[in-house]
């Protein structure tokens, strides 16, 4: 009698033990692997995304590190709260006076950047945070809109961000150009930090293992990272 109630309750418990191994294997291996990847995505611009931005001449340029889900008039506010000033279209003016203010260290912060291609056009937005007395050494960043928009009808868009350190001759092509500084992180990372001080963020998040772990942009400066994508999520 107590052999057939041991045998009793010791198939119970491996039929217990069965569905807590099966009910693991589907959870760990099946559901949430796709709840993962469903999270990360967020949005569907994230899908099939590209990495690298080009050059006008079609030379790889600087590498995408920020991926912002914003309307234009959330993403324009939130860089300036965050004290980020637009950068001056490129004209024969703004031409003139960045090479005036860089020999005479005279301030410009709202110096043009460089064109960089992504999508077939060149940047939507482009915003600078000055470092010193002219626009030789800046921290900048180009944002191109995406053409997705989420359930929710929000736009999104992916950002370059790298530091200027210097003025010099483009490795690559002889043209007089900024060179950026080979750690793209502290950029992303300093730019995140920026605009979750001004209190408009609403989520951020990484994906790894989105970009390679180096490469050179246009001029044939060098860069590195560690392969993170940053995501921002803004409010009013």
């Amino acid at each position: 009698m107590g052999g057939a109630r041991f045998a009793t309750t010791r198939g119970r418990l491996m039929g217990l033990l069965v569905a807590f191994i099966v009910g693991w294997l589907t959870i760990s291996y099946l559901l949430l692997p796709d709840w993962w990847k469903d999270r990360e995505a967020g949005h569907p611009a994230l899908l099939d995304a590209p990495r690298v931005t080009v050059t006008a001449a079609q030379i790889p340029g600087d590498p995408l590190n920020l991926f912002v889900i914003a309307s234009e008039r959330q993403l324009v506010a939130a860089m300036l709260a965050a004290g980020w000033h637009p950068a001056d279209p490129i004209t024969l003016r703004t031409s003139v006076r960045i090479v005036e203010s860089s020999v005479f260290h005279r301030p410009y912060a709202d110096a043009p950047v460089s064109n960089l291609f992504l999508f077939g056009r060149k940047e939507d937005l482009a915003f600078e945070k000055p470092v010193g007395d002219d626009p030789r050494q800046r921290h900048h960043v180009r944002f191109w809109q995406t053409a997705e928009k989420d359930e929710k009808d929000r736009p999104a868009w992916w950002g370059a961000v790298t530091y200027d350190h210097s003025v010099g001759f483009s490795h690559t092509t002889g043209q007089i150009t900024h060179h950026i500084a080979p750690d793209i992180d502290k950029e992303r990372d300093g730019l995140m930090s920026d605009l979750g001080h001004t209190g408009k963020v609403l989520d951020s998040q990484w994906r790894p293992g989105f970009q390679q772990r180096e490469g050179r942009n246009g001029g044939g400066d060098p860069w590195r990272t560690d392969g993170r994508l940053g995501i921002v999520e803004l409010h009013e």
